[in-house]
């Protein structure tokens, strides 16, 4: 159990059978009485938000939630499919659950899955990814009247701005954090 003077903002916490994650937290001390820990707390599974408050002395249950190295296979549908690196096991998350990640994932991306009760509930990326610029305009030596970046489209459909030097066909690293390019990838 986790005692209500130990929160604080990322902290999992299980409530009714679901993992939430504190958003913002806020400590209150009034005059008299006890204190209050004010609490925004985001449902990991349905994503849906709402404010709680504790007092001092409250035990909350922590969730058990637990974060499994998983491989991508392929997209089925809305589905991802994913497979277990030890048990071989193979796990399928939606659209929703992959989030932001669509954009950058490819086949055969190792990935860190998190699972509550053994059940997926959300993916990350790891923290730079390698891929192949599909279309990219090609750079005039010499033009600097377009600025120092321009548009390019990776394998996965993704689009982003790169350094005027880096051609088509070209493998580049991506910071999946921020989504932008980091240094061209030698092959």
């Amino acid at each position: 159990m986790i005692d209500a003077g130990s929160l604080k903002k990322g902290l999992k916490i299980e409530i009714d059978g679901d993992p939430y994650i504190i958003t913002q937290f806020e400590f209150v001390k009034p005059g008299k009485g006890q204190a209050l820990y004010k609490c925004k707390l985001k449902n990991m599974v349905t994503g849906t938000q709402f404010d709680k408050t504790y007092r001092s002395g409250d035990k909350l249950e922590p969730a058990r939630l637990e974060e499994v190295e998983m491989e991508y296979l392929y997209q089925d549908g809305e589905n991802y499919c994913f497979m277990n690196t030890t048990t071989y096991d193979q796990e399928f998350l939606s659209g929703d659950q992959v989030g932001e990640a669509q954009a950058l994932i490819k086949e055969n991306t190792v990935c860190s899955v998190l699972l509550f009760n053994g059940r997926p509930i959300g993916l990350t990326l790891p923290i730079f990814i390698d891929l192949r610029i599909v279309k990219a305009d090609p750079w005039v030596k010499g033009d600097t009247a377009s600025g120092d970046t321009k548009p390019a489209t990776l394998e996965t459909g993704y689009e982003l701005q790169v350094p005027p030097f880096v051609e088509e066909g070209e493998k580049i690293r991506i910071d999946t954090r921020t989504g932008q390019y980091v240094e061209r990838v030698k092959e």
